[in-house]
């Protein structure tokens, strides 16, 4: 049974840090893409940022300016998304997912086989 559970997140100030995890049971974790998404109240998902099987990170365009950072530890089945100063427009419902095929990049929902339960992040300004 493939179980990816997410853990942090929560209610936090404008300008703090959070780190998020996802920790992965189930598959050959090494093998698997990871990703990391978001969705705000009334938006569609939205593609944060995926890492390679060798720690090679690619983000999305809106979130290229360095305040989110992904990064795998394959000795622990764990993808982490680290985000600093936070903003209010930053508060969605954050999702990490699995992909362990192959495509030229993993931007779309579709590439993913596996998601987390989702972990609200709420910035208060």
């Amino acid at each position: 049974q493939v179980q990816l559970v997410q853990s942090g997140g929560g209610l936090v100030q404008a300008g703090d840090s959070v780190t998020l995890s996802c920790k992965v049971s189930g598959r050959t974790f090494k093998n698997d893409v990871m990703g990391w998404f978001r969705q705000a109240p009334g938006k569609e998902r939205v593609f944060i940022a995926w890492i390679s099987t060798g720690s090679r990170p690619s983000y999305g365009t809106d979130f290229r300016g360095g305040r989110f950072t992904i990064s795998r530890d394959n000795a622990k089945n764990t993808v982490y998304l680290q985000m600093d100063n936070l903003r209010p427009e930053d508060t969605s419902v954050y999702y990490c997912a699995a992909s362990g095929r192959y495509y030229r990049n993993y931007i779309s929902q579709s590439n993913y086989d596996y998601w987390g339960q989702g972990t609200q992040v709420t910035v208060s300004s």
